[in-house]
């Protein structure tokens, strides 16, 4: 056991090193799949709901949604994965959703690109994991911007249900947990950032030295 232990404690680097390759691989993943038409079409609601980014579109009337109840405009144009609905993908380019996503993907694969250099370059490290905390606080202030993190009182007015018991905080919907994750590549940016941050005070220390 003392010997795993051990063995644990003397590949701290190489674990560090994972984060940033594990880091890399998500933004690259995510960052990329940002130019299919599906993925732009997800993230509609953070953007159009956050303070910081709704500028970006240019659609952001609120409507009636037909049933009397006035929603968002985009609410009438949202695409279920896997279905091409040809007058929504129309909107969305109007929108601007397309344009404003192939952006968002080429600066998340620059922040993951960044993070992986860092593997031998700590200043692009130090630079790419304080990006991917910030990035990430950014992505958690979606959890109090966008009703569509929590799971809505839909109810079933055809049975006569008005309410369901669990809605609202703390009951995350599907796109909550996904964006709940993000605390921990705050985490794992702060790591990078930190080892980073180590391995150039060391060479300015040795440089110093000599």
């Amino acid at each position: 056991m003392q010997k795993f232990l051990q063995a644990l404690a003397g590949s701290q680097k190489y674990f560090v090193n994972y984060v940033s390759v594990a880091i890399f691989i998500v933004m690259a993943w995510i960052g990329g799949l940002k130019v299919v038409q599906y993925e732009a079409d997800g993230i509609v609601p953070f953007v159009t709901n956050s303070p910081f980014f709704s500028y970006m579109y240019s659609k952001k009337d609120i409507v009636d949604n037909g049933k009397g109840k006035m929603v968002a405009e985009y609410n009438l144009h949202k695409n279920p994965e896997g279905l091409v609905v040809p007058k929504n993908i129309e909107w969305h380019k109007q929108n601007g959703t397309y344009a404003v996503s192939y952006l968002i993907g080429a600066i998340i694969c620059t922040i993951g690109t960044l993070v992986l250099l860092g593997i031998w370059f700590p200043k692009l490290g130090l630079i790419g994991g304080l990006l991917t905390f910030g990035m990430s606080i950014v992505t958690l202030s979606f959890l109090i911007t966008t009703p569509e993190t929590w799971v809505p009182n839909l109810g079933n007015p055809a049975l006569g249900i008005t309410e369901i018991p669990n809605h609202g905080f703390p009951y995350l919907s599907g796109a909550g947990r996904l964006v709940l994750k993000d605390i921990i590549m705050s985490a794992a940016g702060l790591i990078v950032a930190s080892n980073a941050a180590r391995r150039i005070l060391e060479c300015c220390k040795s440089c110093s030295a000599k």
